[in-house]
């Protein structure tokens, strides 16, 4: 069982392992924070080419070919869920996979929105995740450190709930 890369082009490179060496499965390719999305896209063209169905076990990924297959592993409840990319993304700073709502479902993090992941690459004949995964160290997941959260996201947090206290600019139409 390998470590988990430690930076981008380490990722990227497990990937490429995970291509060359099809045949092997429970290869870790990644952790960091899983996003979701559904609603106002389903319908619509993914960047593969077929359309997105919010219930079906699909995901966005930056680098991954379109079809491969991932374990996709909670890092707070330990819950998994197989996916099939068939999309590219996601695009916000600090995310490493976008799942579909029926994903997301399956992982207990629709409520939450974001959620730290781990993934794993699977074999071509593999139908479930890899039954080895090891045992969830709490101390590795990427909630537990501060530099796993987006920037300014904090602040965000922070600033949602504050009351405006000076009143906004009106603009007045021109014609």
């Amino acid at each position: 069982m390998r470590s988990a890369p430690s930076s981008p082009r380490e990722a990227d490179t497990a990937i490429e392992r995970g291509r060359e060496d099809e045949e092997e499965s429970g290869v870790l390719l990644g952790r960091g924070l899983a996003s979701w999305y559904g609603g106002s896209l389903h319908g619509r063209r993914t960047a593969s080419g077929e359309r997105f169905d919010r219930g079906e076990l699909t995901a966005a990924h930056r680098t991954l070919p379109f079809g491969a297959r991932v374990c996709v592993r909670s890092l707070v409840n330990g819950k998994v869920v197989v996916v099939r990319v068939n999309d590219r993304g996601p695009f916000a700073p600090g995310r490493v996979i976008d799942l579909s709502q029926a994903a997301a479902q399956e992982l207990g993090m629709v409520g939450l929105g974001i959620k730290p992941v781990e993934i794993w690459h699977m074999g071509p004949d593999d139908d479930s995740c890899p039954e080895d995964l090891p045992e969830l160290d709490p101390s590795s997941t990427p909630a537990a450190s501060p530099a796993a959260a987006p920037a300014g996201a904090a602040q965000a947090r922070t600033n949602q709930g504050a009351a405006r206290t000076t009143p906004r600019k009106s603009r007045a139409r021109r014609r």
